[in-house]
């Protein structure tokens, strides 16, 4: 069946950097879109960074120019580089995939930016 396991959470100071990862199976990782979102406390969960099949990559406006999405089809992994991080990235970050009408979600992994 479809796993998605996220991993590289944790604590950094403002200015830090983090490097997420998602390690995707039971399904034909290089066909499918592969999106990042992430959920702050007591608000809802949002987009931050999608990669198509084919490499197009798109980012929400707050994380532009800071978050970098790629992908490796050999490994089946998915990655989400965070640089000049700030307190309101704090979140669990989770990864998505549709495949036949079906959403799937990996567990979550916590980041903490704070000083």
């Amino acid at each position: 069946q479809v796993q998605l396991v996220e991993s590289g959470g944790g604590l950094v100071q403002p200015g830090g950097s983090l490097r997420l990862s998602c390690a995707a199976s039971g399904f034909t990782f290089s066909s499918y879109t592969m999106t990042w979102y992430r959920q702050a406390p007591g608000k809802e969960r949002e987009l931050v960074a999608r990669i198509t099949y084919g490499g197009r990559t798109t980012y929400a406006d707050s994380v532009k120019d800071r978050f970098t999405i790629s992908r490796d089809n050999g490994k089946n992994t998915v990655y989400l580089q965070m640089n000049s991080l700030k307190p309101e990235d704090t979140a669990v970050y989770y990864c998505n995939t549709i495949r036949l009408g079906r959403e799937y979600w990996g567990q979550g992994t916590q980041a903490t930016v704070s000083s």
